[in-house]
């Protein structure tokens, strides 16, 4: 066997696999059960719950291919050698997973130029992007009527309608799973969904197209966060050049750090009764320290440096607590922002070519940067 049929397998097996998985996670999604009987699953997922699962899997998968696509034969065209796409299989079995870590495609030449690893960078989110807006529509004309979410909480159908006064309010923090809100969701919702059909934020989960196409917007905006190595990245380095990219990649960098830790800690959370309860508080407050210094470790050759911005990113979100305490960021994004930070890189590579975008290019790097506005949820998942 030559090697690169052992190539084409190794892709296709993994699509293959990451098939399956998203299948798989599709399915517990949409009735809210598992698989594997674990101690409490009352009824134990089987096949006809997973042929269904296609109707998560199938879309998702298809705007995931799209965009890795989109990459591959825009570097095709450019001359830059890469690989096939790499899917990236995982379902552990206990729920509240998607199957996947998404799909990655691996550039095998230096890139030289500006302008390449500005079309390499913008091809694969904007074509994802169109077909995410196909799935999107599709979903929300064709949503079932509202007594559908009985079929998967018999127990709403006591409160009728209404259940959303009432199903939600004394779940446990996580015992229920939302979608959020950004400004193209809430078209569809709006303008494109027969109102009286959308069901509660968080029910949508169980609704498999509007669940891939949300997701699809979801890690759409997480790709055109304008930092570092990500497609977004590459795209507002191709815009204004290295020397200006180099300046506001980390002040992006630290508003983003900034918004996912507000409000983690505030001043009102050291005003403990006793001093064990302090010094609890203020080790866990150390901890997070710690990590945000890591994630911004990379931001300056010099620790020093790095060590400021930490305490001044703590300083201010401290200090807007305890003006405004009501007001949060997102902690689910500070994960991000530590791979972000610590591994992905802030910076973009320099290239030897750093020729302008023509008009052409400008356009679409502006229309992809307000694409980025539409999808970007500030909560994102809502627990």
């Amino acid at each position: 066997m030559n090697q690169r049929i052992k190539t084409y397998l190794l892709h296709g097996g993994l699509f293959l696999v990451t098939l399956i998985t998203t299948t798989l996670a599709g399915a517990e999604w949409m009735y809210g059960s598992l698989f594997i009987p674990f101690e409490g699953v009352t009824k134990p997922l089987g096949w006809p719950e997973f042929i269904a699962g296609f109707q998560f899997s199938v879309p998702f998968l298809a705007i995931l291919t799209v965009h890795e696509f989109g990459h591959y034969f825009t570097a095709k065209a450019n001359k830059v050698r890469v690989t096939l796409p790499y899917y990236i299989p995982l379902w552990l079995g206990i729920g509240q997973s998607i199957g996947t870590l998404g799909a990655f495609i691996r550039i095998k030449d230096y890139i030289n130029s500006r302008r390449k690893y500005f079309d390499i960078g913008i091809a694969g989110p904007l074509a994802g992007f169109v077909l995410a807006l196909i799935v999107l529509w599709y979903a929300f004309s064709h949503l079932p009527p509202p007594e559908f979410i009985f079929t998967i909480h018999p127990e709403y159908a006591k409160w009728g309608l209404e259940y959303g006064k009432y199903a939600y309010q004394n779940l446990p923090e996580g015992g229920a799973i939302g979608l959020g809100d950004n400004l193209l969701f809430n078209f569809f919702k709006t303008y494109v969904a027969d109102p009286a059909r959308v069901p509660h934020p968080y029910e949508m989960v169980h609704y498999p197209f509007v669940m891939a196409g949300y997701l699809a917007l979801f890690f759409t905006s997480l790709n055109l966060i304008p930092i570092g190595q990500l497609d977004g990245g590459h795209i507002l380095y191709g815009l204004i050049g290295r020397k200006r990219f180099q300046w506001v990649a980390p002040a992006l960098f630290i508003i983003f750090a900034f918004y996912a830790g507000l409000g983690s800690y505030k001043p009102a959370d050291f005003a403990v009764p006793t001093d064990e309860a302090f010094f609890k508080v203020l080790g866990y407050f150390a901890l997070y320290v710690g990590f945000l210094f890591l994630a911004f470790s990379r931001i300056s050759e010099n620790r020093m440096t790095s060590l400021l911005v930490t305490l001044s990113v703590v300083a201010a979100q401290l200090a807007v607590s305890w003006v405004r305490p009501d007001v949060e960021g997102y902690s689910g994004f500070l994960v991000f922002v530590f791979v972000l930070g610590r591994f992905l890189g802030i910076y973009h590579p320099a290239t030897e070519r750093d020729e302008p975008l023509d008009l052409k290019r400008q356009v679409l790097g502006w229309i992809a940067l307000i694409v980025f506005a539409l999808c970007f949820s500030p909560r994102p998942f809502l627990l």
